[in-house]
């Protein structure tokens, strides 16, 4: 079965772009394009895509506010959501993290590094540009509130605290896998329970926990 992929991008000549790298790619269906945020959100909703590949800056709606719509904490069937955008460094990531997308990458990371993403998200995974998780979680960690992170229901193990790492660094399980030399089965099993102790919704924020407990300083 084909990933079925909605993109939204205010400029036509991106999504145009991003349509035609998706659609050469076996196994993988631009099934919507949409102009603005509003737009990108009745489409999800109506077509229930795999992935949405969503820019941050667009008018009527931004992509955080597209984002909290159909992955926040509230919904009940969130969708995968990838966020693409132009500048590493721009404060509107934070919140679109936090509004529940999955991964997030420049417009230059390249095919390879987008079917990546695509892939990942379409599985439950998530990635986030290696180029830029360092200084956009570490950005994060530093402008979040005065408020000490939250403390795990129980002691992370030594193997729970590698895991930890490589995810913050941006690794997908097949990756934690080959680094760690452990199967991915039990990667996925090691990944599920920091979660549950850290009572995170994905990796993004396990990551950002990370960050803000100076597991990566």
């Amino acid at each position: 079965m084909s990933i079925r992929v909605l993109v939204a991008d205010d400029q036509e000549l991106v999504r145009t772009g991003l349509s035609m790298i998706l659609n050469a790619q076996p196994g993988i269906e631009v099934v919507g394009l949409a102009a603005d945020g509003a737009e990108a959100v009745r489409m999800a909703l109506d077509l229930r895509p795999d992935v949405c590949l969503f820019d941050i800056r667009m008018p009527e709606m931004d992509g955080i506010e597209a984002t909290r719509r159909l992955a926040g904490p509230d919904v009940e069937d969130p969708l995968a959501i990838v966020i693409i955008t132009t500048f590493d460094l721009d404060e509107y990531v934070h919140g679109a993290l936090k509004a529940g997308a999955k991964g997030f990458l420049l417009k230059d990371a390249g095919p390879e590094l987008l079917m990546q993403a695509i892939h990942a998200a379409a599985n439950g995974d998530a990635l986030i540009a290696p180029k830029v998780t360092a200084r956009l979680l570490e950005a994060f960690a530093k402008s979040a509130d005065n408020v000490p992170p939250a403390q795990p229901s129980w002691p992370l193990t030594e193997r729970e605290e590698q895991v930890l790492i490589t995810v913050a660094r941006g690794r997908t399980n097949g990756e934690i896998a080959e680094e760690l030399f452990i199967s991915l089965s039990t990667v996925k099993t090691h990944v599920a329970s920091l979660m549950m102790k850290l009572e995170t919704r994905n990796r993004v924020e396990l990551a950002i926990w990370a960050y803000e407990t100076g597991r990566m300083s």
